[in-house]
């Protein structure tokens, strides 16, 4: 099946204004004062920020929303936003978002991932995710979109390994 990037923005677009993802952030930030979309096109969007929360101290927090329909024992980051350009994907760029929010439709489940956390988890892991995503070994796939002119190539990474690695990310060890 093919994809335009048209039908794949309207797809993200039903779930925007879902009410469960003010139960997520209230969930997840107990003292969450507000929030608000960031839909159109701009450098916040082009930074991967699709919602900013607001807390009540006025700290405010930034989240790249995903969406998957279906429940997966794994996690898809975005190798490659189009393979034939090499243009790299989400996990490859510096994003200006705190949070990635991962939200699985089937099972009411949404992870929220530190990016800067797991921005290193992939620079330190991505290598090795990649070559098991190839030979599809312990739960590691390669995953291929095709689109209208280009491939957008993901990596799809057991949470189980996604958890482990962000656990490790948050130490640093000066001495190596």
């Amino acid at each position: 099946m093919t994809r335009s990037f048209a039908e794949s923005l309207a797809a993200s677009k039903v779930q925007e204004d879902a009410e469960w993802w003010e139960v997520v952030y209230r969930k997840a930030f107990p003292s969450m004062d507000s929030m608000m979309s960031v839909r159109n096109d701009g450098w916040a969007q082009r930074g991967g920020i699709d919602r900013v929360v607001l807390l009540k101290s006025g700290k405010s927090i930034t989240i790249d929303e995903k969406v998957r329909y279906q429940s997966y024992p794994d996690i898809l980051l975005e190798q490659w936003s189009s393979f034939e350009r090499k243009t790299p994907g989400w996990m490859q760029k510096d994003l200006a978002c705190d949070f990635i929010a991962y939200a699985f439709v089937p099972t009411a489940k949404c992870y929220l991932f530190p990016f800067l956390q797991l921005r290193r988890a992939w620079l330190e892991n991505g290598k090795d995710w990649i070559i098991k995503a190839q030979g599809e070994i312990d739960g590691y796939r390669r995953v291929e979109a095709k689109n209208v002119g280009y491939t957008t190539v993901s990596i799809a990474v057991p949470i189980s390994s996604i958890l482990g690695a962000l656990q490790k990310a948050q130490i640093v060890d000066w001495r190596t």
